[in-house]
């Protein structure tokens, strides 16, 4: 890689990292192309994206950024896992680890939070903002659900008792 490559690489990262909710840095020592790719596979549906880079121009590219206090993690071979959403590059970096013992999670940061490796392990047990949203609208939705069972059950209590009436009289 020229030096050119070099300095765009650090450009890109650090102007992705600004806007960037998590970054979850591991070791991926041992790891073959297909474990790779498949890893990051697994990140983009969650909706993140994987990076590799020197340990050199990780820690330029996280320099000005909320995340310079992780640039210790950058030591042996690591990968980095970003989202814009805090939980989804944790949730799918640790479901993969679970799977493959070569992925090891060092940590991470959101926002100006150091994460540990538990930390960001935890932090992939919490629900997704989608699921949350959806057990939002649920509890908002129930108590007019139920409203709305209250008021029709008098009338459909009285259709019942109607319809029994009439399948009485034809059987007699």
């Amino acid at each position: 890689m020229d030096r050119a490559a070099k300095s765009e690489l650090v450009t890109t990262l650090n102007t992705v990292l600004k806007d960037t909710g998590l970054v979850v840095v591991a070791h991926y020592a041992g790891m073959t192309v297909a474990q790779l790719t498949d890893y990051r596979q697994r990140v983009k549906e969650a909706g993140g994206k994987v990076k590799v880079a020197k340990n050199r121009l990780a820690k330029l590219a996280v320099k000005d950024t909320s995340y310079e206090t992780i640039s210790d993690l950058f030591k042996g071979q690591t990968i980095i896992a970003y989202s814009e959403d805090p939980i989804a590059a944790a949730k799918a970096s640790v479901t993969y680890a679970k799977g493959n013992d070569k992925l090891v999670i060092l940590g991470g940061a959101m926002g100006d939070t150091v994460l540990d490796a538990n930390a960001v392990k935890a932090l992939a047990e919490l629900p997704s903002l989608d699921e949350l949203r959806a057990t939002l609208i649920g509890l908002l939705n129930a108590p007019a659900t139920k409203i709305a069972r209250t008021i029709m059950e008098p009338g459909a209590q009285l259709a019942r008792v109607v319809q029994a009436k009439a399948a009485q009289g034809e059987a007699a």
